[in-house]
């Protein structure tokens, strides 16, 4: 499974500390007028080195993309890409060769592959996710010309939580500061909070918020591929989410149902919904209202400072890892929300076309 839609497909490919991560797109369509600098701007969202509250790595992470663009359109044949890896520190993980860190995919791996990359966790590390957002980039403009917008921030960092709902926020302000958070207030409270976790040698978790705005009502599949369902699927497969609401989620279950009921109504914008605790979706079906959902990270489990463990022979031993790692993840994971988000999105909208034939 390392490849990711239906219509819309990714395979990505490519380890932390090997040559480079890329991918291969297919089943974009053809025509598609693609700007190549805001691909570009999207992966500089993710890239490490970018703050004091991130890992100081210095990758330039710059996109190459060697098939399926020509004269900066999409062909409709397969767009392959990779950017390749340039500031590998791989004798920082020497050490880790034969010991199961906590909370990795070491152990895992090696139950399953009987082998595994131990710089930088491999196949396993979230640089993978280099090639979601080069995706995500592409998919994000063909949504844009079909009127859809996706935005997410940090609503969380440990116990620091944003309590304003998403329509209170300027959510243009999510880039003016470093932890990507629409409130300037809390933003601080949230930075101060991962200094911290940094400064103790530790790491600490916390919540990304993504809104969808501009969907149709009719997207989505009524059994096995509900839009809801998929959008799950998606951001619990990227790397340290730990949960997945939309919605009211798990707040909703505080409600009676003549509570929770989203009303019918006739707007001169045609039919609508008084409230919107179903989250835009009813029935696996966007109904028109803006998609909202929340995205729980853990910390992350690499921890500068000393943990008991085991080896590869089954011996306790303890480990005290090197290298530059983030306290926190959430800075950099808002680009790769939005990016399965938009993957996601386009597989329904490619879709929906298919069943509007």
């Amino acid at each position: 499974m390392n490849t990711f839609g239906q219509i819309f497909r990714l395979t990505s490919f490519g380890e932390s500390h090997g040559r480079g991560i890329g991918g291969i797109i297919d089943g974009c369509p053809a025509g598609v007028v693609l700007d190549v600098e805001q691909i570009q701007a999207e992966l500089a969202r993710r890239k490490p080195g970018q703050s004091k509250i991130t890992t100081q790595r210095q990758e330039p992470d710059q996109v190459e993309f060697l098939s399926g663009i020509f004269e900066g359109k999409t062909q409709g044949t397969p767009i392959a890409f990779a950017v390749w890896n340039k500031d590998q520190h791989s004798a920082d993980y020497n050490d880790l060769k034969n010991i199961y860190r906590p909370s990795h995919a070491d152990f895992t791996y090696m139950q399953k592959y009987g082998t595994r990359d131990h710089r930088g966790g491999g196949r396993s590390s979230a640089r993978e996710t280099i090639a979601r957002v080069v995706a995500g980039a592409i998919a994000k403009q063909i949504l844009d010309k079909a009127g859809v917008k996706i935005q997410a921030f940090v609503s969380q960092v440990g116990e620091v939580k944003l309590e304003k709902h998403y329509a209170e926020l300027d959510l243009s302000q999510t880039e003016s500061n470093i932890v990507r958070c629409p409130d300037a207030e809390t933003a601080e409270k949230m930075i101060d909070r991962i200094m911290q976790a940094g400064n103790d040698k530790d790491t600490v978790g916390g919540v990304i918020t993504g809104i969808v705005t501009g969907v149709p009502a009719g997207w989505g599949e009524p059994v096995f591929n509900k839009l809801h369902a998929s959008l799950g699927f998606a951001m619990l497969g990227i790397n340290a989410v730990k949960g997945f609401e939309y919605g009211s989620g798990f707040e909703g279950t505080k409600l009676s149902g003549s509570q929770h009921n989203d009303v019918f109504i006739q707007t001169e914008n045609g039919i609508r919904t008084k409230t919107n605790h179903s989250g835009g979706i009813q029935g696996g079906i966007s109904n028109g209202e803006d998609i909202y959902f929340r995205v729980a990270f853990k910390p992350i489990a690499t921890l500068l400072k000393e943990q008991q463990t085991i080896d590869i022979d089954n011996n306790p031993t303890t480990i005290n890892p090197k290298g530059r790692h983030d306290p926190c993840v959430l800075p950099r994971a808002v680009p790769i929300v939005e990016a399965m988000a938009a993957l996601v999105l386009v597989d329904h909208y490619l879709l929906n076309k298919l069943n509007s034939i």
